[in-house]
């Protein structure tokens, strides 16, 4: 406890074993943003996908949330090192992420391989996500945080907007399935970051009777926490769509609006512009509105990106500002909304549960992902591209009425009120002993 209240006196950036936590997640996340481009791309045009097996590739990296999202929370309350287990989560999916180019190079790449890989690594990432944020509390000391989570969440946003840049490059140079090596070659090196961290771990604080009532204890209390709740439902709204969204993107943006496949990823990579100024912004807006009113204001700008993406037409130049444009919007209110969302959440949730709040919350919230995945390429298939697309606009207005009729907006409020120079006392009603 004495170091954890001498680190938090020490700015982040200073703090070795936080840079190597944040360094891991760099690489890693930039070569993941690399292969969210590849990949796809790999199915759309080396192997001729229709809409349905690009539906199964996505949910087969969110699928495995639904799987073992629960038992993986349970286990991170009940382990004492879960730094080990984070290693071993990157070292496996770097070596599944190898196998690609491996197997394209042997001629035996499928889209059952292609799936395949998304499932081992979708399972890996659940289990890292999982025990993630419960390590995050032994290496950063509370007051610090909201910053902290800001930094993750500059990284994806970095990761974002070089990711797509450097996959166009390399599938350009490479081909799409040699261009996934990038992201092989970033899970080891993140797995080597994670192994030099020296902060000790506590052990697990709580230990239950079975691993079915600890699972059981995590679901009740999200379902009974009014704001945890909340935030749950918003995420599984904006993540469904966006996945319905992401199944059919790559194939739009190449077979309608005729993008050349280094400029596919342009959406993203102005999204993690988007994405860094959120997490600039993030912790400045909480000090100065308090999170529940940055959350109600981030929701009002998430349906951009649906917008942007389902009227995107013109020339390829009009094509990338609609989508660039859109995107930058969203990728502050993402952001935004993320850094208070978890803070709130590590907040809130009760002593020695943390892990399983945080499991369940991700089983949720990136579990109905892989539902999302598969009814985009419903939606595809029976509608067409662009009329699915703007099925999936016209759902994500769903996310405002979801956060604003919910008890957030009254603790939005309450801080507002506390804020507000009408109700600070008054200098005359303060005792003159106090008075300079």
């Amino acid at each position: 406890m004495k170091e954890m209240l001498h680190d938090c006196l020490i700015p982040l950036r200073r703090q070795r074993d936080f840079r190597l936590l944040w360094s891991a997640r760099a690489v890693s996340e930039t070569g993941s943003e690399v292969t969210r481009l590849a990949l796809p791309l790999t199915a759309a045009t080396a192997l001729h996908a229709s809409p349905i097996q690009m539906g199964l590739l996505t949910a087969a990296s969110t699928f495995p949330y639904l799987l073992v999202g629960l038992p993986s929370g349970a286990l991170a309350d009940r382990v004492g090192r879960r730094r080990p287990v984070m290693t071993a989560c990157e070292a496996v999916s770097g070596l599944v992420m190898l196998s690609v180019p491996v197997a394209w190079l042997a001629g035996l790449l499928t889209i059952t391989w292609l799936i395949t890989a998304a499932f081992v690594v979708g399972v890996c990432t659940v289990i890292f996500r999982t025990f993630n944020t419960p390590h995050l509390a032994t290496v950063v000391a509370e007051p610090q945080r909201t910053a902290a989570l800001a930094g993750f969440q500059s990284v994806f946003s970095v990761a974002q907007i070089g990711g797509p840049g450097l996959a166009g490059l390399l599938v350009a140079l490479l081909t799409a399935p040699v261009a996934i090596v990038v992201n092989g070659l970033s899970f080891l090196t993140s797995a080597l970051c994670l192994r030099a961290i020296r902060t000790p771990e506590r052990e697990a604080g709580t230990r239950g009777p079975g691993l079915g009532r600890e699972i059981a204890e995590g679901l009740r209390i999200l379902i009974r926490h009014p704001v945890l709740r909340t935030l749950s439902l918003t995420g599984m709204t904006v993540n469904a769509l966006g996945a319905a969204q992401l199944a059919l993107y790559v194939v739009f943006a190449v077979r309608v609006l005729g993008l050349p496949g280094s400029l596919v990823g342009i959406a993203a990579t102005g999204f993690g512009v988007g994405g860094l100024l959120g997490a600039f912004l993030a912790p400045r807006l909480t000090r100065r509105y308090g999170e529940s009113r940055v959350l109600l204001g981030s929701v009002l700008f998430f349906p951009v990106a649906f917008v942007g993406t389902a009227a995107a037409h013109g020339p390829v130049w009009l094509v990338i500002g609609q989508l660039g444009l859109s995107e930058v919007i969203t990728g502050v209110a993402v952001v935004s909304y993320s850094v208070c969302a978890g803070a709130t959440t590590m907040r809130e949730a009760p002593d020695g549960l943390l892990g399983r709040v945080n499991a369940t919350t991700q089983f949720a919230v990136q579990g109905v992902m892989a539902l999302g995945g598969l009814l985009g390429g419903v939606l595809g298939e029976s509608l067409g591209i662009r009329p699915a697309l703007w099925v999936c606009t016209a759902a994500s207005l769903l996310v405002i009425p979801c956060l604003w009729l919910s008890p957030i907006r009254r603790d939005a409020h309450r801080a507002r009120e506390e804020r507000s120079p009408s109700t600070a006392r008054r200098p005359e009603s303060v005792p003159a002993a106090s008075r300079t």
